[in-house]
């Protein structure tokens, strides 16, 4: 069988819940974001996920990422990865979208990129790394990462344009599964967080 990429968002943080752009600054989880990641693993160690034995494990550097592998029971195995950092939002770090918005009226990170930071090619070209390495391989890969850089990597998985990641939805400690159908790249699983409910 062809390899999958199964994603985890980490689990919420001060800044997620406040809806600030966090990028590269290292911002722990919430009481909360431990739960929901504890939760997460104990799904992946039920059925039909039994563990995912053989499986890859790779996590963002970033605390927020590796504390949610941690967290699900994979610290052990995972292998941090920087291809997996979250999009570096330059001058817009921190800030809420109403902030950005008030300062570049029609701001769309999809479309525009951020001044210092990253364009929608430059994470585009990391996701595609990301793809490339999971393609290459026999073995599922689990990922946990963020927001906006696993958006990405569903756009790219599929063979669409960077902007596409703008129309994907993903909630924090979510679960998500990029596989194949018919011998074509396919969404298995999206924005899944039935273990949190």
């Amino acid at each position: 069988m062809a390899a999958r990429i199964l994603l985890v968002r980490h689990g919420q943080t001060e800044w997620s819940l406040s809806g600030r752009h966090t990028g590269r600054t290292d911002i722990p989880l919430t009481d909360e974001g431990r739960r929901t990641a504890r939760l997460l693993g104990a799904r992946l160690a039920d059925t039909p996920w039994h563990g995912l034995p053989g499986s890859e494990v790779r996590t963002s550097p970033l605390v927020r990422a590796s504390e949610t592998c941690e967290l699900a029971g994979f610290g052990d195995e995972a292998k941090e990865w920087d291809a997996l950092l979250e999009w570096h939002y330059g001058d817009y770090e921190g800030l809420k979208p109403a902030e950005i918005q008030a300062l570049r009226p029609g701001w769309l990170i999809w479309r525009d990129g951020v001044p210092n930071g990253e364009s929608p090619g430059d994470v585009a070209a990391r996701a595609d790394e990301v793809i490339d390495r999971v393609r290459s391989g026999h073995h599922d890969v689990l990922v946990f990462a963020h927001g906006h850089m696993l958006r990405m990597l569903g756009a790219r998985w599929l063979g669409l344009p960077p902007s596409f990641g703008a129309s994907l939805r993903l909630d924090p400690a979510s679960l998500s599964v990029l596989g194949w159908a018919y011998g074509q790249p396919a969404v298995e699983r999206w924005n899944d967080t039935g273990h949190l409910g």
